[in-house]
């Protein structure tokens, strides 16, 4: 009941016992009296009813001040300074009881206060204690972070639903979905707590979980499964599955009773070796198919000469040609199959990038400890990245040093590295008499060795299997001589993306029903809010009117998963709205219609925000503005989005339905956030993510646990009444 029917109730029963009063007076009165005094009274009361009637009403004004006075101080007050406990108690420890009503609720505030100020001391001392005790932890997470942010392979773990708890960025680079980069900022198909049954096949995890829990049962100590499947954006994607125990005192012995709680996806990219091996079969085929006809030709040739040694010269001679034609053809099929298939030749070797600086620094030092060359850099581009086999580059460079020491008594080496269109110049550089022709042929094609050892390889084949190109030169104006590696560039791999740093214009628009979505289920109206996962979204429109043609021109959205806001895991998206911004909105949200020219339309853009906010619940604040614009879109786009949908608008009003500031920017003050970023899509989806994680314990104050009960309590407020 609000408070106006409160006071307008409680005038009314006291203008009543008012009444009562003086009509109680009345007879009391007239029971003493005798007929004709009564008579009298009669009369006199009959005479002077308007006037009575008048000074009732009268009354009414003092009775109205009086009652709103005794209300402020003694009903309104205590039940403000409730609200402001429970804030203080589950939201925003900073906020503080306003001093309202009599003095005493005034004394209770300002001891309430106090009592806030001590604990806030006490819980910021509690916290550093807290901070500190988890150092230790928080320092090995970063070493995990680490690790798994450098590993060359795909990691992903899930808990046993499926669940993605874990990743690191070269997983989300395999996994990326086609086409993401032209939609979306970031977006992936992997992050917390999605699903992973969204990338490969339901039926191929769950036919590995069942093999590793047979060879559980078998005993085998550390069970792995392996399959091939294929990556959203096409490939062939080899996965090793490994199972994660749950954690128990007892050991080793524990994993059967505890059992598998979920598992670790090790990725690894195999399309290329599958090419690879394709067309090394194709050459076995082409070679097989080639040289069979070939064969028998020049086998019956042999043969018929064999067996008529007595054949007569002329004879002879034509097999002996036929002989000789077919032994040039197989040589030039071979050699155009040799030239065809010359990378399916090659043996893949672990080649990584490589800044060519530090490539050389280490030439130097090698060839300094192991030979005794002083060494020296001249032109060194240190922009320069290379994709090599350092090891066995340096034992080439080594090599050259050890035999111009040896055999010409060189003794300094140089080194220069530069750019040359898509290749890099690496020359190994010396001052002496020049080299000869078999010199230069025969080193790069003699095994290397090296202080004792040998090394299987030779120089050449060292530098064909980098893709590259060896020459010996002579620069006769400075009377030096080099030896000269021209190897592609490369660039080194990117750091993984960055999250955009964090973002009431509005009516209260709820002209659509949040609380009929064709998604809602009662199991999941069953699950407790602090369970869920949310998306959290906002858009920015050319307008307030969605049924007179206004558009979105932004979308913007954040992940809450375990109850925490994931602001690396967003969604943000200008949108060609096809028309003008209008002024106002310009001035709001700083858009403006040169922006969006070149921007994808509404049709590409809420295929990957639906994709991207699957399996959620959603939330936003005012949502049913934004979910009109949504549904306004559903035939044009083919795209639903019926998930349930929560409005932090509405839950305000159902935690403190006494405030009349249910603005995002009021509801941020109050909660303690901080209102950054406004009037962004991203960024009022931030604030409201912060704003509902502060919701919820407020909400269980009032015993709203689950998601049914917040749908059901906020259909109940007055806002949700308003219709347009």
């Amino acid at each position: 009941m609000s408070d106006r029917i409160r006071i307008g109730v409680a005038l009314l029963a006291a203008w009543g016992l008012v009444l009562a009063a003086i009509a109680a007076i009345v007879l009391l009165v007239g029971a003493d009296l005798d007929a004709e005094e009564r008579a009298q009274v009669v009369q006199i009361l009959q005479d002077r009813a308007a006037n009575a009637v008048v000074i009732s009403l009268l009354l009414i004004a003092p009775l109205v001040f009086i009652l709103r006075v005794l209300f402020r101080r003694y009903v309104s007050a205590p039940r403000k300074l409730a609200e402001d406990v429970r804030i203080m108690l589950t939201a925003n420890p900073a906020h503080r009881a306003r001093r309202r009503g009599s003095a005493e609720m005034k004394q209770l505030a300002e001891g309430v206060n106090a009592f806030a100020e001590a604990r806030e001391a006490l819980s910021r001392d509690v916290e550093q204690r807290v901070r500190d005790a988890n150092a230790r932890i928080e320092e090995e997470k970063n070493r995990l972070a680490a690790l798994m942010s450098e590993l060359a392979q795909s990691v992903v773990m899930c808990n046993i639903e499926g669940r993605i708890l874990l990743y690191n960025a070269r997983a989300m680079q395999l996994l990326r979905s086609p086409g993401a980069a032209a939609t979306a900022k970031g977006h992936s198909l992997v992050g917390l707590g999605r699903s992973v049954f969204a990338i490969f096949d339901r039926n191929l995890i769950i036919h590995a979980l069942d093999s590793i829990h047979d060879r559980l049962r078998q005993g085998t100590r550390n069970p792995v499964a392996n399959f091939v499947t294929t990556a959203p954006a096409g490939g062939l994607v080899r996965v090793q599955m490994a199972p994660v125990f749950g954690s128990s005192s007892d050991g080793e012995s524990a994993r059967a009773a505890t059992g598998v709680t979920g598992f670790v996806l090790v990725l690894d990219n195999i399309t290329r070796r599958i090419e690879s091996g394709n067309r090394r079969d194709l050459l076995l085929q082409t070679l097989t198919q080639g040289t069979r006809a070939s064969l028998g030709s020049v086998r019956a040739a042999v043969e018929t000469i064999a067996a008529f040694p007595e054949m007569d010269k002329e004879a002879q001679g034509r097999f002996i040609a036929i002989i000789g034609d077919e032994a040039q053809r197989l040589s030039a099929r071979l050699d155009e199959t040799v030239a065809e298939f010359a990378d399916s030749l090659r043996t893949d070797w672990p080649l990584e990038n490589m800044r060519g600086a530090d490539l050389i620094a280490a030439a130097q030092r090698r060839i300094e400890s192991k030979l005794g060359l002083p060494t020296k850099q001249e032109a060194v581009d240190e922009s320069l990245w290379l994709n090599v086999d350092s090891y066995s580059l340096l034992q080439a460079l080594t090599y050259f040093a050890s035999r111009l020491r040896d055999e010409f008594g060189i003794r300094e080496i140089r080194f220069a590295l530069e750019p040359a269109g898509p290749l890099a110049h690496l020359d190994l550089i010396w001052s002496g008499a020049p080299l000869g022709t078999e010199t230069t042929t025969a080193w790069p094609t003699d095994s290397m060795e090296l202080g004792g050892e040998s090394c299987p390889l030779t120089v050449k084949q060292i530098v064909d299997r980098h893709s590259a190109e060896l020459w010996y030169q002579i620069h006769k104006p400075s009377h030096r001589e080099y030896f000269r590696i021209a190897i592609p560039v490369t660039r080194p791999e990117e750091s993984s993306w960055s999250a955009p740093a964090p973002s009431e214009s509005r009516p209260e628009f709820y002209d659509f029903d949040l609380f009929h979505q064709p998604g809602q289920t009662p199991e999941l109206d069953n699950r407790p809010l602090a369970t869920l996962s949310y998306t959290v979204f906002d858009t920015e429109t050319t307008g307030l009117q969605p049924s007179a043609g206004d558009e979105i021109v932004s979308v913007g959205a954040v992940r809450i998963v375990n109850g925490r806001l994931l602001e690396h895991e967003v969604f943000e998206q200008l949108v060609d709205p096809k028309r003008a911004m209008s002024p106002e909105a310009t001035r709001i949200t700083g858009i403006e219609t040169t922006m969006l020219a070149n921007q994808p339309a509404i049709d590409k853009v809420l295929p990957a925000f639906r994709q991207f906010c699957e399996d959620t619940v959603l939330v936003a604040h005012n949502a049913a503005f934004d979910m009109r614009f949504l549904r306004l879109k559903e035939e044009a786009t083919g795209v639903r989005f019926t998930q349930p949908v929560l409005d932090t608008l509405l839950l305000s009003a159902v935690i403190q339905p006494d405030s009349d500031a249910h603005a995002l920017e009021a509801i941020a003050e109050r909660m303690g956030v901080n209102a950054i970023g406004r009037h962004t899509a991203l960024g009022d989806a931030i604030m409201t993510g912060e704003v509902f994680l502060r919701m919820i314990p407020l909400l269980a104050e009032q015993g709203i646990t689950t998601l049914g009960e917040a749908r059901e309590a906020s259909q109940k407020t007055w806002f949700a009444r308003i219709e347009y």
